[in-house]
Protein backbone atom coordinates (compact mmCIF):
# COMPACT_ATOMS: atom_id res chain seq x y z
CA UNK A 1 0.00 0.00 0.00
CA UNK A 2 1.51 3.68 -0.75
CA UNK A 3 1.67 5.86 2.37
CA UNK A 4 1.74 9.69 2.08
CA UNK A 5 4.04 11.60 3.90
CA UNK A 6 5.10 14.92 4.20
CA UNK A 7 8.65 15.23 3.18
CA UNK A 8 11.73 17.79 2.92
CA UNK A 9 13.66 18.60 -0.70
CA UNK A 10 17.61 17.38 0.32
CA UNK A 11 18.37 18.72 -2.86
CA UNK A 12 17.54 20.07 -6.90
CA UNK A 13 20.16 19.31 -9.06
CA UNK A 14 19.92 20.95 -13.06
CA UNK A 15 21.03 18.08 -15.39
CA UNK A 16 21.07 19.37 -18.85
CA UNK A 17 17.39 20.20 -19.50
CA UNK A 18 15.75 18.27 -16.05
CA UNK A 19 15.67 18.55 -12.19
CA UNK A 20 16.93 15.60 -10.42
CA UNK A 21 15.41 15.95 -7.12
CA UNK A 22 16.12 14.24 -3.99
CA UNK A 23 13.02 14.07 -1.25
CA UNK A 24 12.76 12.62 2.48
CA UNK A 25 9.77 10.14 2.73
CA UNK A 26 10.00 8.46 5.12
CA UNK A 27 8.33 4.63 4.49
CA UNK A 28 8.32 4.88 0.61
CA UNK A 29 12.01 3.47 -0.15
CA UNK A 30 11.39 0.49 1.91
CA UNK A 31 7.97 -0.25 -0.83
CA UNK A 32 9.43 1.01 -3.85
CA UNK A 33 10.77 -1.19 -6.41
CA UNK A 34 11.68 0.03 -10.57
CA UNK A 35 9.14 1.00 -12.16
CA UNK A 36 7.09 2.60 -9.26
CA UNK A 37 5.96 6.27 -9.39
CA UNK A 38 5.46 9.55 -6.66
CA UNK A 39 2.70 11.38 -7.12
CA UNK A 40 3.76 14.74 -5.80
CA UNK A 41 1.81 17.86 -4.38
CA UNK A 42 2.19 21.15 -6.57
CA UNK A 43 1.71 24.64 -5.78
CA UNK A 44 1.51 25.25 -1.99
CA UNK A 45 -1.26 24.60 0.41
CA UNK A 46 -2.89 27.67 -1.00
CA UNK A 47 -2.75 26.95 -4.46
CA UNK A 48 -5.42 26.65 -6.97
CA UNK A 49 -3.47 23.28 -8.68
CA UNK A 50 -5.37 20.77 -7.27
CA UNK A 51 -4.15 18.09 -9.03
CA UNK A 52 -0.63 16.12 -8.19
CA UNK A 53 1.99 15.42 -10.76
CA UNK A 54 3.47 12.14 -11.32
CA UNK A 55 6.93 11.32 -11.65
CA UNK A 56 8.95 7.85 -12.15
CA UNK A 57 11.05 6.90 -9.24
CA UNK A 58 14.89 7.57 -10.65
CA UNK A 59 16.09 6.34 -7.28
CA UNK A 60 15.43 5.34 -3.49
CA UNK A 61 17.29 4.68 -0.52
CA UNK A 62 15.53 3.38 3.06
CA UNK A 63 18.72 4.70 5.16
CA UNK A 64 21.45 7.55 5.16
CA UNK A 65 22.35 11.04 6.73
CA UNK A 66 18.81 11.87 5.60
CA UNK A 67 16.91 9.08 6.44
CA UNK A 68 14.48 7.27 3.68
CA UNK A 69 14.84 9.56 0.77
CA UNK A 70 13.11 9.07 -3.11
CA UNK A 71 14.74 10.45 -6.16
CA UNK A 72 12.81 11.51 -9.44
CA UNK A 73 13.20 13.37 -12.52
CA UNK A 74 11.42 16.22 -14.59
CA UNK A 75 10.96 18.40 -16.73
CA UNK A 76 9.47 22.09 -16.44
CA UNK A 77 6.60 21.99 -19.25
CA UNK A 78 3.57 24.09 -16.94
CA UNK A 79 2.60 25.84 -14.18
CA UNK A 80 3.07 22.85 -11.84
CA UNK A 81 6.49 21.68 -12.59
CA UNK A 82 7.71 25.65 -12.54
CA UNK A 83 6.57 25.91 -8.83
CA UNK A 84 8.16 22.43 -7.92
CA UNK A 85 11.52 23.51 -9.99
CA UNK A 86 11.62 26.58 -7.23
CA UNK A 87 11.98 24.47 -4.43
CA UNK A 88 15.15 24.31 -2.73
CA UNK A 89 16.47 22.31 0.16
CA UNK A 90 14.59 22.05 3.17
CA UNK A 91 11.23 23.23 1.39
CA UNK A 92 8.22 20.97 2.10
CA UNK A 93 6.80 18.21 -0.62
CA UNK A 94 3.47 16.45 -0.02
CA UNK A 95 4.41 12.94 -1.55
CA UNK A 96 2.23 10.38 -1.90
CA UNK A 97 3.61 6.73 -3.29
CA UNK A 98 5.24 4.10 -4.54
CA UNK A 99 2.67 3.81 -6.79
CA UNK A 100 1.47 1.98 -10.05
CA UNK A 101 2.69 -1.48 -10.55
CA UNK A 102 6.53 -1.85 -11.54
CA UNK A 103 8.64 -3.84 -14.02
CA UNK A 104 8.45 -7.61 -13.51
CA UNK A 105 11.91 -9.05 -13.31
CA UNK A 106 13.10 -12.51 -14.39
CA UNK A 107 13.31 -15.35 -12.87
CA UNK A 108 16.28 -16.43 -14.00
CA UNK A 109 19.81 -14.51 -15.59
CA UNK A 110 18.64 -13.28 -18.65
CA UNK A 111 20.24 -10.75 -21.54
CA UNK A 112 18.31 -8.04 -20.73
CA UNK A 113 17.84 -4.35 -23.47
CA UNK A 114 16.70 -1.30 -21.60
CA UNK A 115 15.41 1.16 -24.49
CA UNK A 116 14.83 5.19 -22.69
CA UNK A 117 13.82 8.20 -24.47
CA UNK A 118 14.86 11.16 -22.69
CA UNK A 119 13.80 11.56 -19.35
CA UNK A 120 12.09 8.32 -19.59
CA UNK A 121 15.84 6.64 -18.65
CA UNK A 122 15.54 7.60 -15.12
CA UNK A 123 13.16 4.34 -13.89
CA UNK A 124 15.42 2.17 -16.13
CA UNK A 125 18.33 2.97 -14.45
CA UNK A 126 17.23 1.57 -10.50
CA UNK A 127 15.84 -1.39 -12.65
CA UNK A 128 19.40 -2.24 -14.24
CA UNK A 129 20.64 -2.30 -10.99
CA UNK A 130 18.60 -5.14 -9.41
CA UNK A 131 18.72 -7.04 -12.92
CA UNK A 132 22.66 -6.68 -12.70
CA UNK A 133 22.24 -8.05 -8.90
CA UNK A 134 20.26 -11.14 -10.55
CA UNK A 135 23.25 -12.17 -12.85
CA UNK A 136 21.31 -10.82 -15.77
CA UNK A 137 23.33 -8.90 -18.50
CA UNK A 138 22.24 -5.41 -19.26
CA UNK A 139 22.21 -3.83 -22.27
CA UNK A 140 20.91 0.27 -22.87
CA UNK A 141 19.53 2.32 -25.69
CA UNK A 142 19.11 5.75 -24.72
CA UNK A 143 17.87 8.47 -27.21
CA UNK A 144 16.45 11.99 -26.99
CA UNK A 145 16.38 15.03 -29.68
CA UNK A 146 19.52 16.47 -28.31
CA UNK A 147 22.31 15.79 -26.18
CA UNK A 148 21.07 18.02 -23.32
CA UNK A 149 17.66 15.97 -23.72
CA UNK A 150 19.88 12.82 -22.62
CA UNK A 151 19.71 11.39 -19.27
CA UNK A 152 21.84 8.99 -17.37
CA UNK A 153 24.02 7.68 -20.21
CA UNK A 154 26.83 8.07 -17.98
CA UNK A 155 25.57 6.05 -15.43
CA UNK A 156 24.24 3.68 -18.13
CA UNK A 157 27.89 3.43 -19.37
CA UNK A 158 29.16 2.26 -16.01
CA UNK A 159 26.63 0.03 -15.32
CA UNK A 160 25.88 -1.69 -18.18
CA UNK A 161 27.42 -4.56 -20.70
CA UNK A 162 26.74 -2.05 -24.09
CA UNK A 163 25.73 1.60 -24.33
CA UNK A 164 24.12 2.57 -27.63
CA UNK A 165 22.86 6.54 -27.66
CA UNK A 166 21.43 8.25 -30.21
CA UNK A 167 20.00 11.74 -30.95
CA UNK A 168 17.60 13.41 -33.90
CA UNK A 169 20.30 16.31 -34.21
CA UNK A 170 23.38 14.09 -33.86
CA UNK A 171 24.95 15.88 -31.04
CA UNK A 172 25.38 12.64 -29.57
CA UNK A 173 26.32 9.17 -30.21
CA UNK A 174 24.49 8.00 -33.86
CA UNK A 175 22.13 10.51 -35.60
CA UNK A 176 18.55 9.13 -35.48
CA UNK A 177 16.50 7.31 -32.83
CA UNK A 178 16.54 4.55 -30.96
CA UNK A 179 14.21 2.30 -33.21
CA UNK A 180 17.13 2.68 -36.05
CA UNK A 181 19.48 1.25 -34.22
CA UNK A 182 17.74 -1.39 -31.26
CA UNK A 183 17.23 -4.42 -34.05
CA UNK A 184 21.20 -4.54 -34.34
CA UNK A 185 21.68 -4.45 -30.66
CA UNK A 186 19.32 -6.79 -29.86
CA UNK A 187 20.61 -9.21 -32.77
CA UNK A 188 24.24 -8.36 -31.37
CA UNK A 189 23.56 -9.02 -27.84
CA UNK A 190 21.13 -12.05 -28.13
CA UNK A 191 18.85 -10.40 -26.15
CA UNK A 192 16.32 -12.43 -24.37
CA UNK A 193 13.85 -9.33 -22.77
CA UNK A 194 13.38 -5.68 -23.89
CA UNK A 195 12.25 -2.93 -20.96
CA UNK A 196 11.64 0.88 -21.98
CA UNK A 197 10.18 3.95 -20.92
CA UNK A 198 9.96 7.42 -23.10
CA UNK A 199 7.58 8.77 -25.15
CA UNK A 200 4.16 7.06 -26.14
CA UNK A 201 5.41 6.62 -30.21
CA UNK A 202 8.97 5.55 -28.97
CA UNK A 203 7.16 3.12 -26.73
CA UNK A 204 4.70 1.30 -30.18
CA UNK A 205 7.91 1.72 -32.45
CA UNK A 206 9.88 -0.53 -29.62
CA UNK A 207 6.95 -3.04 -28.78
CA UNK A 208 6.80 -3.54 -32.62
CA UNK A 209 10.83 -4.17 -33.28
CA UNK A 210 10.12 -7.12 -30.08
CA UNK A 211 7.58 -8.78 -30.99
CA UNK A 212 8.61 -8.67 -34.70
CA UNK A 213 11.59 -10.85 -33.21
CA UNK A 214 9.08 -13.01 -30.49
CA UNK A 215 11.25 -10.78 -28.08
CA UNK A 216 8.74 -10.11 -24.54
CA UNK A 217 8.82 -6.24 -23.65
CA UNK A 218 7.55 -4.36 -20.69
CA UNK A 219 6.86 -0.62 -21.05
CA UNK A 220 6.21 1.71 -18.96
CA UNK A 221 4.16 4.59 -19.99
CA UNK A 222 3.75 7.99 -19.90
CA UNK A 223 -0.22 8.48 -20.16
CA UNK A 224 -0.85 12.32 -18.12
CA UNK A 225 -2.66 10.88 -14.53
CA UNK A 226 -4.35 13.44 -12.56
CA UNK A 227 -4.99 11.26 -9.49
CA UNK A 228 -2.28 8.21 -9.40
CA UNK A 229 -4.78 6.56 -7.11
CA UNK A 230 -7.13 5.15 -10.31
CA UNK A 231 -10.59 7.47 -9.45
CA UNK A 232 -10.27 9.92 -11.64
CA UNK A 233 -10.33 8.31 -15.35
CA UNK A 234 -7.85 10.77 -17.27
CA UNK A 235 -4.89 7.97 -18.07
CA UNK A 236 -7.08 5.03 -19.56
CA UNK A 237 -5.51 3.35 -22.46
CA UNK A 238 -6.78 0.36 -24.05
CA UNK A 239 -4.92 -3.11 -23.40
CA UNK A 240 -5.92 -6.69 -24.53
CA UNK A 241 -6.27 -8.75 -21.83
CA UNK A 242 -5.58 -12.54 -20.83
CA UNK A 243 -8.74 -13.25 -22.74
CA UNK A 244 -7.91 -11.75 -25.61
CA UNK A 245 -10.53 -8.75 -25.07
CA UNK A 246 -9.51 -5.15 -25.01
CA UNK A 247 -10.21 -3.25 -21.75
CA UNK A 248 -9.81 0.56 -20.88
CA UNK A 249 -7.60 0.20 -17.98
CA UNK A 250 -5.92 2.93 -15.94
CA UNK A 251 -2.06 3.55 -16.37
CA UNK A 252 -1.56 4.37 -13.00
CA UNK A 253 -3.32 1.53 -11.32
CA UNK A 254 -3.21 -1.92 -13.83
CA UNK A 255 0.37 0.26 -15.03
CA UNK A 256 2.20 2.20 -15.89
CA UNK A 257 4.12 -0.95 -16.92
CA UNK A 258 2.29 -3.01 -19.13
CA UNK A 259 3.37 -5.61 -21.39
CA UNK A 260 4.31 -3.96 -24.51
CA UNK A 261 2.45 -6.64 -27.27
CA UNK A 262 -0.76 -6.18 -25.32
CA UNK A 263 -1.29 -2.69 -25.51
CA UNK A 264 -3.18 -0.97 -28.55
CA UNK A 265 -0.95 1.15 -29.84
CA UNK A 266 -3.27 2.55 -32.59
CA UNK A 267 -6.23 2.91 -30.43
CA UNK A 268 -4.26 5.18 -27.89
CA UNK A 269 -5.91 8.11 -26.90
CA UNK A 270 -9.49 6.24 -28.13
CA UNK A 271 -12.35 4.10 -26.97
CA UNK A 272 -12.06 0.90 -29.62
CA UNK A 273 -15.44 -0.42 -30.81
CA UNK A 274 -14.22 -3.91 -29.83
CA UNK A 275 -13.56 -2.62 -26.16
CA UNK A 276 -15.43 -4.45 -23.06
CA UNK A 277 -18.32 -1.66 -22.47
CA UNK A 278 -17.68 0.51 -25.42
CA UNK A 279 -20.88 2.38 -27.13
CA UNK A 280 -21.30 0.21 -30.15
CA UNK A 281 -24.54 2.46 -31.02
CA UNK A 282 -26.39 5.47 -30.33
CA UNK A 283 -27.97 4.09 -26.93
CA UNK A 284 -26.62 0.68 -27.02
CA UNK A 285 -23.65 -0.61 -24.15
CA UNK A 286 -21.46 -3.85 -25.51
Amino acid sequence: MPVQVTGEVVSAKRIGAYTAMTVTAPGVPELARPGHFLAVQVGGPASSMLLRRAFALYDMSPRGVYGGTVQFVFAVSGRGTAWLAERRSGDRLDVVGPLGRPFRLPAHPVSATLVGGGYGSAPLLPLARVLRERGCRVSFVLGAGSVDRLFGHLDAKRMADTLAVTTDDGSAGERGRVSDVLPAVLERTDSDVVYACGPMAMLRAVSDIAAERGLPSQVAVEESMACGIGVCMTCVLPVVGDDGQTRMVRSCVEGPVFRGDRVRWDAVGTVPPDAVGAITAPGAHR
